[in-house]
């Protein structure tokens, strides 16, 4: 009766427009024009009320979707957020029961892809064999081989009693092992959470891959049960214990250490330890000093080997104007062997931190220092060659380093008495020019003019410089001012020295200790590394401060 009305036009002005018009209203353009978009109105409200008459009732909460839509937006929220909304309804927490969406979870969060339901499934990258779990006490040789109860197990076991309750030690920690310390790195891999040890290659060879050492996994035997299993040693995986001290910092103890030990005793071990971590045996080192130096870091790492306490670090940040992409080297270092270090910048100033170490040079300490303001420029082969030409050239530029900090201190001292003119002028600091890589080469930089590349030149080391690789690059990209740090035995009268920074290429640079006559080359480190970026740049310089009171 509504429609009828309003098609009809029944009101105060009664009757239709249509009888009202033959009554002799007139022929009317504008009426009639009002008239047509009327009818227009009036016929798609009509058609509007009878869609909604057939229509479905749309739903007006979240309950009223369907399960499939439910479970579709419930895996892409975090895997965080599931627990509380699983509080909310009966509904809800029997939806979140659903294995689809914490499946999802577990590869989007942490990248697991391994199917629970494949009972072909091995130990992932842990160097041992697993058999089917017919029965738990199924024995192998001399080692225990137990595969997971992975029928019995859900995804949401996984995330729940695995990857999210030890997520915060993933990423990549410095053990505590007295001035050596070492890398660690901890991931997701497959349906285990492993600890690798990152090992350098035997020395000199330092363009080759790192060999890394698994030395504790975290994995799930049973529903609701996570198992720590230390992986020091030969006899294969033993019980462990993880213990997550304090933020950025947590601790691993052995709770069989007797898998440690070798029938054969000290010396068997220290034997097997030699020709794993270092390449050699006890016939290949002549050298007392060598020996010392060895049997020392030996008995050390053997007093942590069942309790390792690991401190979080972070890879450097990269900016677009960096000299080269920071990150982490392995780098020669005499008789200490090849040692891991971290290439960060600061500024106009370039920083290698030792992430392993020495009795001389600890772990955490600031081996390198670089003055990007500071280019050098070598000269010919033929003069390059001779010791005294380097030598001259670097203590050239220290000396004018030193006058211009001798300078500074003037200009602050006359300004204390001066006017308040003076003084303001005289704390103005000097501009600080980051060098291009064109300026390093002598190419203006101006806007009108053509960026070349930097011209790349010969490089051979200068007589009596002592190098572990003679296989160092022969060419150069550009070369720079910085000082070394060395110390006597136990970091004692350390001390900063000159030297000179020689970049290769985008992956290797060296330096030259001058009072050592030494070479140390340096090659990237081409691991990825996940969930190691630092929060900030203030965190990461943070770090970097704490490094060296780990080790002082």
């Amino acid at each position: 009766m509504a429609v009828c009305a309003r098609l009809c036009g029944v009101g105060q002005s009664g009757g239709c427009r249509r009888r009202r018009q033959r009554k002799g209203t007139g022929n009317d353009p504008e009426l009639e024009d009002e008239e047509e978009e009327d009818e227009v109105r009036i016929e798609a409200e009509v058609l509007v009320e009878g869609q909604a008459a057939v229509a479905p009732r749309r739903p007006r909460s979240l309950l009223q979707l369907p399960p499939e839509i439910l479970v579709e937006i419930f895996s892409s929220l975090p895997g965080t957020e599931l627990p509380s909304l699983a509080q909310v309804c009966r509904k809800f927490r029997q939806i979140l029961t659903t294995d689809t969406i914490w499946k999802r979870r577990c590869k989007q969060e942490y990248g697991v892809c391994e199917n629970l339901r494949k009972l072909e499934v091995t130990g992932v990258s842990c160097h041992d064999v697993y058999v089917k779990r017919i029965n738990p006490r199924v024995k192998s040789g001399r080692f225990m081989k137990i595969l997971p109860d992975y029928e019995h197990m859900e995804y949401r076991d996984i995330y729940t009693c695995l990857l999210h309750q030890y997520r915060h030690i993933l990423g990549l920690w410095q053990p505590d092992i007295g001035p050596y310390g070492g890398l660690l790195n901890v991931v997701v891999d497959g349906l285990f959470i492993i600890g690798w040890m990152y090992l350098p290659p035997h020395d000199p060879h330092v363009d080759e891959g790192m060999r890394l050492k698994p030395v504790f996994r975290i994995h799930l035997m049973e529903r609701n049960n996570a198992t720590v299993e230390c992986m020091y040693g030969h006899k294969g995986p033993h019980n462990g214990q993880i213990q997550i001290v304090k933020k950025d910092e947590f601790s691993t103890k052995c709770l069989q250490t007797d898998y440690h030990r070798m029938s054969g005793g000290r010396q068997e071990e220290f034997r097997t330890w030699l020709r794993e971590d270092l390449g050699r045996t006890l016939e290949d080192i002549f050298h007392e000093h060598m020996q010392e130096l060895i049997l020392m870091k030996f008995i050390y790492i053997c007093q942590y080997d069942n309790c390792l306490t690991y401190r979080r670090i972070y890879h450097p940040p990269n900016r677009p104007d960096d000299l080269l992409n920071p990150g982490f080297f392995k780098g020669t270092y005499g008789s200490h062997g090849l040692e891991i270090v971290m290439f960060s910048f600061h500024g106009t100033i370039a920083k290698a931190t030792k992430i392993t170490g020495d009795p001389n040079v600890p772990a955490g300490q600031q081996t390198l220092e670089v003055d990007l303001t500071r280019p050098v420029q070598l000269p010919d082969v033929e003069h390059l060659r001779n010791f005294d030409e380097i030598s001259r050239l670097i203590l050239d530029v220290q000396s004018q380093i030193q006058r211009e900090q001798r300078q500074t201190g003037n200009e602050e001292d006359d300004g204390k008495g001066a006017g308040p003119d003076r003084a303001e002028h005289s704390q103005q600091p000097a501009p600080v020019h980051r060098p291009a890589k064109e300026d390093v080469n002598g190419v203006d930089n101006a806007d009108d003019r053509e960026q070349k590349p930097p011209n790349v030149q010969s490089f051979v080391l200068p007589a009596g410089v002592m190098a572990r690789n003679e296989e160092y690059p022969r060419s150069c990209k550009m070369c720079f001012y910085g000082t070394g740090l060395i110390a006597g035995h136990g970091f004692s009268s350390p001390e900063r020295t000159p030297g000179l920074f020689i970049l290769f290429d985008e992956d290797r640079f060296g330096f030259i200790w001058l009072e050592l006559k030494s070479f140390s080359l340096y090659s990237r480190m081409r691991d990825r590394f996940q969930q190691s970026e630092a929060p900030s740049l203030e965190a990461f310089d943070e770090m970097l401060q704490h490094m060296q009171s780990w080790t002082t």
